[in-house]
């Protein structure tokens, strides 16, 4: 029997590590191309200088089109914080989005949704085992652009403005109704021991190796704060 090229043997280990990824490692680097696609968007984009002050960031690539058309709206993604007095952004956690009114763009295929959390309050919210967009956290359409001024009373007392991409079209959405919580299933496959969503986003646990292209995304965009 002839041996397969060497070219085909390293495609069979390719795609052997890749089914043996588990789907919250691979969702961590579906954030990161989500993100670095979003914001290569020039003038369609999430503004650099809200990304700068953002205290945390979160992505849930490919939100399911069929749950907002039957009712079961859901969607998983991963947040990440910045650390306070260190020098980059906490390991990701694992959220789930589900129920609620999310943007015009539903029924038009899968969305990429980002919320970007501008204070310490919208931190704190993420904490809860469980919080209502709207009724427990105030949130807002985010402006697109490269940059932006339009930093209004109400956007200024915003605690997460949210995005959404569908179809290559980009837009600030609103989330009312919708619930994020932790699954903590998923982050007990990414790093091998129960920790609750405040020990990960407070900077207590290791980040893992798969979160470097994420990493590598956010600090193009909000570099580490000075103050």
């Amino acid at each position: 029997m002839k041996a397969m090229p060497l070219f085909v043997t390293l495609l069979v280990a390719a795609g052997a590590v890749a089914a043996d990824t588990p789907e919250p490692v691979k969702r961590i680097h579906e954030s990161a191309a989500v993100l670095g696609e979003i914001m290569n968007a020039g003038d369609r984009s999430v503004p650099r200088d809200l990304l700068k002050k953002a205290e945390c960031v979160g992505i849930v690539p490919s939100l399911k089109r069929a749950g907002f058309i039957v009712g079961a709206k859901y969607g998983k993604g991963v947040i990440t914080c910045r650390v306070p007095n260190s020098i980059g952004w906490s390991a990701p956690s694992t959220i789930r989005v589900e129920g609620g009114n999310i943007g015009f763009q539903i029924g038009l295929g899968e969305t990429d949704l980002i919320f970007v959390v501008m204070n310490s309050k919208g931190e704190n919210d993420l904490m809860r085992d469980r919080f209502t967009v709207g009724g427990d956290a105030s949130v807002m359409a985010g402006p697109v652009g490269r940059d932006t001024a339009a930093e209004t009373d109400a956007m200024m007392r915003a605690k997460i403005l949210a995005y959404s991409r569908s179809h290559g079209i980009f837009a600030g959405v609103t989330l009312d109704g919708a619930t994020l919580r932790p699954d903590d299933d998923d982050n007990m496959q990414i790093y091998g021991t129960r920790f609750s969503q405040a020990e990960i986003l407070h900077g207590k646990v290791a980040p893992p190796p798969a979160a470097d292209e994420l990493y590598a995304e956010l600090n193009k965009y909000a570099p580490v704060k000075t103050h």
